[in-house]
């Protein structure tokens, strides 16, 4: 125990002037909008355009990734704070060089750290925050109480919508309960499984002005993705549709979503910030 301490402080010291990742979680107002296989093609999009990627499955007690992909991980959140596992032990290397860590049941634990329990998991993340470009969350669907209060610690957000009137409204009520609380998060917009450009732009158009309209929420349309038959080939075949066909619709029209996403071509909307996960965590979860 004396020389993992004492590693990890070496390894703290190592790390103390490098950029620091950019955390971002991955939302829906209801399932079955395709969240997680956004989630995942975007992080295997990101890693593409030469990012380094870890991807942080937080659905609880439903986690997927890893079926995604067709390999089970033998360890998942649970087995660090359990089981005393490092975070780097409980990693799985995913496709295109991503780092994956999956949810597995009991997850509930990471909402409601101790002090303990935070120092060690804010030793330990804060070493990944300089080993990657991105650390991305794929939340589960809805919002609760508990989850709310750890979407308050990203640095920004990414909503996936459809075009159903239900699941629209679903995104603009999460969005709505969010911002109650903290006003400065940065929503990034995405229409999943649409029929043509035209009902991509309209949902996302119809969004961002109910957004701000009724809440004086400024958010970036990031793009939309084509309901595309590759991407339920792509499933059955547990490979990434990015990889299954790379020359597909959806395929092309997830990589323009990265690369806009990467090169801030979005332009002035937002006001992004510089990452504080770890503070936002002390102050959001410990009440610190």
């Amino acid at each position: 125990m004396k020389d993992q301490a004492e590693n990890l402080r070496r390894r703290l010291e190592t790390h103390q002037n490098r950029s620091v990742a950019k955390t971002l979680a991955i939302l829906s107002g209801k399932g079955g909008v395709g969240k997680s296989n956004f989630s995942l093609n975007f992080s295997l999009a990101l890693s593409k355009r030469g990012k380094k990627v870890l991807l942080f499955d937080m659905d609880i007690g439903m986690g997927n990734i890893d079926i995604l992909i067709g390999e089970h991980s033998s360890y998942s959140i649970v087995d660090f704070f359990e089981s005393g596992r490092s975070l780097i032990d409980i990693m799985t290397a995913g496709p295109e060089s991503i780092s994956i860590i999956t949810g597995g049941t009991g997850l509930t634990s990471l909402f409601s750290l101790d002090e303990n329990k935070f120092m060690r998991f804010n030793e330990e993340f804060s070493l990944l925050l300089t080993d990657y470009d991105y650390i991305l969350f794929d939340m589960g669907a809805g919002i609760t109480q508990d989850s709310a209060k750890f979407l308050l610690c990203v640095d920004e957000l990414i909503v996936i919508t459809t075009p159903e009137p239900t699941s629209v409204m679903d995104a603009y009520s999460t969005m709505k309960y969010i911002h109650s609380v903290k006003k400065e998060i940065p929503y990034f917009l995405v229409c999943n499984r649409v029929f043509t450009n035209k009902d991509g732009k309209e949902t996302i158009m119809r969004l961002q002005n109910a957004l701000k309209k009724f809440l004086g929420l400024e958010s970036v349309a990031l793009g939309y993705l084509p309901d595309d038959r590759t991407v339920s080939k792509a499933v059955s075949r547990q490979i990434p549709f990015i990889l299954f066909d790379s020359e597909a619709n959806v395929s092309k029209a997830l990589m323009d979503i990265a690369s806009r996403y990467t090169s801030h071509s979005f332009g002035g909307e937002l006001n992004l910030q510089k990452s504080n996960f770890l503070s936002n965590m002390k102050k959001y979860l410990l009440g610190k």
